[in-house]
């Protein structure tokens, strides 16, 4: 790390400043999905009334730690939306920082200036550049992730032990930082004094644990968690298609095949004990969170950035210049173009900017309804009800009535009664549902088993089950969502004018 403290604050300062000139346009966009259904809940409970254990959402097995900085953040500048993304791109800007450092820790004595463009592969990363904005864990987890790992390298121990400390603080599934870290220093390095030091981490997120189940009796916070993410997700199919699906958004997506090619040609250069425990540090944590987690989300893959783009950096330096140059703007090009290319299957919209799109869409239609349909008995789907239920969100001014759903297939509309809903708002939650490879019986069957996906219901299906037909729909860039009321209401709105 740089010996004088100007310099790495002038470090930081830069950083921030390109990350919040990149993002300006979205500073005032209202929260998206897991921000506004558990995050940010439960940071308002902690900034409102000390309420560390999240009681106006369901709590759940998540440190404090995010939740904890936002509610520090909203006791300094107030609660809004702005001040929200900016807390999270500055620490976005730290995780730049100890990125930029590790890589060059990692690659020294290595030609080419590989540190630069490891910061720039993780800049021009469609999911950095989204989750630096979004209150979620796992860019924080990344931002601690590669300070623990700098500062091991460096051999400043109990530094270490504190930053994983906050590291488990913010994502419980990074323990596997702080075993790493341990069984190194025990076993091979026998230095057993030391390696105790990372009993701190454990000994933190013990804690926490035993604080939520005095709180909700259960160790991950609430039963359907626990069977979601840890009992349905242990299962053969799951695993081998979480791997599966890591591998593929690590090494091929989004022109990362260009780097997977250059890690094959280069990986001489990578043979050494400070990068053996990096790649074991990143490898861990990604083996955790393909074994743990139902929703297998691409933005768990985050605390391994650092370490690959730095391997890819280190491992293209093995070219001749023009060959090194040219496969690093090439994916860096690539890279951006996957910020606003959507790939012809589901993937999740927070991968890049159709997560934009989703918001707006949902901001219009729920703008109309706050206008237009005050006092009417909305029935749709989460995290639509979440959006129109609580004002501080950013999509209405008033909570309005709301009726939830599970989804949008068939029988999920089984549970509705037409005389009770005046309003059903439908809108599209699974991206490339109706492409080709999704027609295969064969693949409909294993994404339904291990993922939940499948068709939702048409038109002419709600028709008839309901008796609802669309009067509105908003559309953009592949995405939509409808706005339903009763066929007699049509015709009632139709002689009215």
């Amino acid at each position: 790390m740089p010996k004088k403290p100007t310099n790495l604050l002038l470090l930081f300062l830069g950083f921030a400043a390109i990350l919040l000139s990149i993002h300006a346009p979205f500073l005032k966009l209202p929260f998206y999905w897991d921000e506004l259904g558990q995050f940010v809940p439960a940071a308002l409970d902690i900034y409102q009334h000390n309420q560390w254990i999240p009681q106006s959402t369901l709590p759940n097995i998540h440190p404090p730690g995010v939740m904890a900085y936002l509610a520090l953040t909203w006791r300094i500048f107030g609660f809004s939306i702005p001040a929200t993304k900016v807390a999270m791109l500055l620490m976005a800007s730290a995780g730049v920082v100890f990125s930029f450092l590790l890589a060059i820790r990692l690659s020294r004595g290595t030609p080419g200036a590989p540190a630069f463009a490891a910061v720039a592969f993780l800049l021009a990363t469609p999911m950095f550049y989204m989750q630096s904005m979004l209150a979620e864990l796992d860019m924080p987890a990344m931002v601690f992730t590669a300070l623990a790992l700098l500062l091991f390298l460096e051999n400043r121990i109990a530094a270490c032990a504190i930053a994983c400390t906050v590291l488990v603080l913010m994502k419980e599934t990074a323990i596997s930082t702080p075993f790493v870290f341990a069984m190194i220093l025990m076993f091979r390095d026998k230095r057993i004094r030391e390696s105790l030091y990372f009993l701190a981490p454990a000994a933190a997120l013990g804690v926490w644990l035993v604080a939520l189940h005095h709180a909700t009796g259960s160790w991950a916070g609430n039963e359907a968690f626990a069977k979601y993410n840890v009992s349905d997700s242990l299962t053969l199919g799951h695993i081998w298609g979480t791997l599966w699906r890591r591998g593929y958004f690590l090494f091929f997506a989004d022109g990362l095949w260009i780097g997977a090619l250059v890690l094959f040609a280069g990986w001489r250069t990578l043979r050494s004990r400070e990068w053996t425990v990096a790649f074991i540090v990143a490898g861990a944590q990604l083996l955790v969170v393909s074994i743990l987690g139902g929703a297998a989300l691409d933005r768990y893959t985050q605390p391994a950035y650092p370490v690959l783009y730095a391997a890819i950096a280190a491992a293209g330096s093995t070219f001749p210049m023009s060959w090194r140059w040219t496969t690093r703007v090439a994916m860096i090009l690539a890279l951006l173009t996957g910020l606003w290319w959507n790939p012809p299957y589901p993937f999740s919209f927070e991968n890049n900017l159709a997560m934009v799109d989703f918001v707006e869409l949902q901001r219009a239609a729920a703008s109309y309804l706050d206008q237009h349909a005050g006092t009417a008995r909305i029935a749709s789907a989460w995290p639509f009800t979440d959006e129109l239920h609580r004002p501080e969100f950013g999509y209405v001014h008033r909570p309005m009535s709301v009726r939830q759903i599970d989804d949008f297939k068939p029988e999920s509309f089984e549970s509705l009664q037409r005389s009770d809903v005046d309003v059903l708002v439908v809108y599209c939650r699974v991206w490339g549902i109706d492409t080709i490879p999704m027609q295969w019986p064969w693949l409909r069957e294993y994404l339904d088993k291990n993922w939940g996906m499948n068709r939702q219901a048409s038109r002419e299906q709600i028709r008839s089950m309901l008796g609802f037909v669309p009067i509105l729909r908003w559309d953009r860039r592949g995405q939509w969502i409808e706005i339903y009321v009763p066929e007699t209401a049509v015709a009632t709105m139709r002689e009215a004018h």
